[in-house]
């Protein structure tokens, strides 16, 4: 089985990357001569991904006409996150909600995205698919991390994510879910947390551990570094 349908979220304020993103969505800021959105997309479609939904609506038309303006190679649906900002639950479901589709990859563009990525994210869909999953995240150990501030989220244990002390794994922007998972939620504003949390409890949500070195757009101080590298 393979995964048709990634889902980018777009949406936010980048509010931490002021005064950059007073004009410019934190998608559309560019690192090395690309922006994260473009970066993202092309390995989206190295994935062998047949379609991508991505949410707005802070600066949202700058983002829709970039879409428009850069002809990609594949079918992109932009959906507004519509009179208030969802958050990145509320987002995810209004995407699901326009969609057909099972399971979905669910990218966060402020992850330097790069090749090395296309084989673990090929392993962690090959992993989910044969263990029956209903979700999975992409997680790496703090110490692969740029960012030497980014706090770790979880612990893991032969493929569970747990909260305890040692939180050494990072949650890196790259997830996939079932939509059932959203079943009972009504479109508003939540964090995907909210699901996870529930998850978390229950001793079902899934990690896949990245041995990348992760590079993360967090704020105006890793952005001057990231300009340097």
């Amino acid at each position: 089985m393979k995964i048709n349908t990634a889902f980018i979220l777009c949406a936010g304020y980048g509010s931490r990357l002021n005064p950059l993103t007073l004009t410019t969505p934190k998608p559309l800021i560019k690192v090395n001569k690309i922006s994260l959105l473009e970066n993202c997309i092309n390995i989206i479609i190295k994935l062998g991904i047949k379609q991508i939904f991505l949410n707005t609506f802070y600066l949202g038309d700058q983002i829709s006409n970039f879409i428009k303006n850069k002809n990609f190679p594949i079918d992109i649906k932009v959906i507004e996150d519509g009179r208030t900002i969802l958050n990145t639950g509320g987002g995810i479901l209004n995407m699901i909600n326009k969609s057909n589709e099972e399971n979905y990859l669910i990218f966060n563009p402020d992850t330097l995205w790069n090749e090395k990525y296309i084989s673990e994210i090929n392993n962690m869909q090959n992993f989910y698919f044969l263990n029956n999953l209903s979700n999975i995240l992409l997680v790496v150990n703090k110490k692969h991390s740029f960012d030497k501030d980014l706090e770790g989220d979880f612990e893991i244990n032969n493929n569970i994510l747990i909260k305890n002390n040692n939180k050494d794994f990072i949650y890196i922007g790259c997830q996939i879910l079932n939509k059932n998972l959203f079943t009972g939620y009504r479109l508003n504003n939540f964090p995907i947390s909210k699901i996870w949390n529930k998850l978390l409890k229950k001793g079902q949500l899934n990690g896949f551990k990245s041995f990348n070195k992760f590079y993360h757009l967090t704020n105006l101080e890793i952005f001057k570094k990231l300009k340097d590298l």
